[in-house]
């Protein structure tokens, strides 16, 4: 039992630390918080498919690269809030290609009424519009991020013999 555990929160650690880096150099070139918000780092957000010791990393790696948004602390809290439920809802997923699935659907739920809540402080016809032109520019970075950049992950990971032990069981990868 030790040493499964040692291994899951080595898993959370390194998964944490790869989303925090990532997170900070997206930030570099202004990639994290605009519009079409394109965070290499949400690649990741698969991984609790194949590895649900990577849930609480990513949701860790999600507020550490949240202390540099623009949105403060409504950032921290909603936007590590949606990195969690998605992670859960990953590690549920039945079947590979649907894994990608849970960080597009709930980011966008809650991160688009945040955003504009903190654009327009009222809920409004305004407030609408601003929620429904958020998921739109967000849906589609987001899936790009998550499908061209993550899915490739859910097909390799699987190979590297020395994570095989981690590997969730049920985890169904795809065809080589």
């Amino acid at each position: 039992m030790r040493r499964r555990s040692v291994r899951n929160l080595t898993i959370a650690a390194m998964v944490a630390a790869l989303y925090t880096v990532m997170g900070y150099f997206a930030n570099i070139f202004g990639l994290n918080f605009l519009v079409f918000q394109c965070r290499f780092a949400e690649a990741l957000t698969v991984l609790p498919f194949l590895f649900p010791a990577a849930a609480p990393g990513l949701v860790v790696g999600c507020f550490l690269t949240n202390l540099l948004s623009p949105f403060g602390a409504l950032d921290w809290l909603f936007g590590t809030l949606a990195t969690a439920i998605a992670a859960w809802l990953t590690m549920k997923m039945p079947k590979w290609y649907l894994a990608a699935l849970p960080p597009i659907l709930v980011n966008a739920l809650i991160l688009s009424p945040m955003w504009a809540w903190t654009d327009i402080g009222a809920v409004n016809p305004a407030f609408w519009m601003a929620c429904g032109w958020n998921a739109l520019t967000f849906i589609p970075a987001e899936a790009l991020v998550c499908y061209v950049l993550g899915t490739p992950l859910l097909k390799l990971l699987p190979k590297i013999s020395v994570l095989k032990p981690a590997l969730r069981p049920q985890a169904q990868t795809p065809a080589a």
